[in-house]
C-alpha cells in the first residue's frame, strides 16, 4: 500500500508559531526531506520533538535526484515529511517537484498548514486583499525583471513578491518606474521575529527609503492597479457591481461611507457616485448607474 506525502509548514520567524501537530509528524514520519537538516535539528531542538526517522536533504540542488527516490519509498508505503527552512514547502521553495510526482505515481499528499509570509504579509500590510496574486522572487537582472515588472502593471490584484535585502532597494525603484512612484506598496521585514518591521506609503517613497539598506527576510506587497471611473459599457458593469457589494455590506451592519471608501480607494470608481448610486438604489430609484 502506497505511503502518504506531508508538506509541512515551519514557522516564518518565532518558533512558537510552530502547531503541535509539526512536532507529531516529526517524530512519527518514516523520512523528513529538509530544505537544510541543520535548521531541521535547531527546529526540533526548540520544539523539543525528537526526530527517530531518516533525515534527508531535499534542496534545489539535488531536488531532481532526490524525487525519484522518494517516490520510491512513498510507493513502498513510508511516509514522507516535507520541510523547508520557513513556511509551506513549494511555495518558493522545494516541493513542487515531488508533489507533481508523487501525484502522477497516485501516492496521496496532504498538507499540515501553518506560518505564511505571504499571508502574513498580506494582513498587516494595509492593502485590500480580497484578490492578490502572488510573483515569488522577481528576476535577478534589471532588463528582465523591467519586463516582468511592466507586464504587472496593469494586474489590478494586490501582488505580493518576496525579494532579498541586498535587493530590495533596486527592486522597489524598478517597481515605482513600472507602477509609479505613487502606486501603494509595502515593505514587510522579519515577520514573527524581534526586529519586526512594517513600512508602508508609494513605491517611490519606498525605494528612497530602502536606499539606506534593508536587513532580514523581505516580503513586499504593492497594490493592483486601481480602475479608472467611467461611463463605458464595461465600466458601467463593474460600478453596477461595486454598487451591488456596497449594498450587500451596508445591509450586514456596515456604515454606509465607510463602505464607499473602502470600495472607493479598491476600484479607483467615485467614492460620492458609489454613495449616491448605493442611496439612489436604497431608496427604490432603479439600478445604479455609473457616473456621465
Amino acid at each position: 500500500m502506497a505511503g502518504v506525502l506531508v508538506l509541512a509548514a515551519t514557522p516564518i520567524g518565532d518558533p512558537r508559531d510552530a502547531s503541535p501537530r509539526l512536532a507529531q509528524l516529526l517524530a512519527s514520519a518514516d523520512i523528513v526531506a529538509a530544505e537544510d537538516t541543520r535548521r531541521l535539528r535547531r527546529l526540533a531542538d526548540a520544539l523539543e520533538a525528537s526526530i527517530p526517522g531518516r533525515i534527508v536533504s531535499y534542496h534545489e540542488h539535488n531536488e531532481a535526484v532526490r524525487t525519484v527516490e522518494l517516490v520510491e519509498r512513498l510507493q513502498a508505503g513510508d511516509t514522507v515529511l516535507v520541510v523547508t527552512d520557513a513556511g509551506m514547502p513549494s511555495v518558493s521553495d522545494p516541493g513542487y517537484r515531488l508533489v507533481a510526482a508523487a501525484v502522477a505515481a497516485g501516492v496521496r499528499v496532504t498538507a499540515a498548514p501553518g506560518p505564511s509570509a505571504v499571508l502574513m504579509a498580506l494582513a498587516v500590510s494595509g492593502l485590500p486583499v480580497d484578490r492578490f496574486c502572488f510573483e515569488g522572487f522577481p528576476p535577478r537582472k534589471p532588463g528582465e525583471r523591467a519586463r516582468v515588472l511592466a507586464s504587472l502593471a496593469d494586474e489590478p490584484r494586490t501582488m505580493v513578491f518576496f525579494e532579498a535585502p541586498h535587493r530590495t532597494a533596486q527592486t522597489l525603484a524598478a517597481m515605482a518606474l513600472a507602477f509609479g512612484d505613487d502606486r501603494p506598496g509595502a515593505v514587510c521585514r522579519e515577520l514573527t521575529k524581534t526586529y519586526e518591521e512594517v513600512r508602508r506609503g508609494g513605491l517611490g517613497e519606498l525605494a528612497q527609503w530602502a536606499g539606506a539598506g534593508v536587513l532580514g527576510e523581505v516580503t513586499l506587497v504593492v497594490a493592483g492597479k486601481a480602475r479608472p471611473s467611467g461611463a463605458d459599457a464595461h465600466d458601467g458593469e463593474a460600478f453596477q457591481e461595486a454598487v451591488r457589494g456596497i449594498r450587500e455590506r451596508v445591509g450586514a451592519g456596515e456604515r454606509l461611507k465607510d463602505v464607499c471608501v473602502d470600495v472607493s480607494a479598491r476600484t479607483g470608481l467615485a467614492k460620492r457616485a458609489l454613495y449616491d448610486a448605493a442611496v439612489t438604489a436604497r431608496d427604490g430609484g432603479g439600478a445604479p448607474r455609473p457616473p456621465a
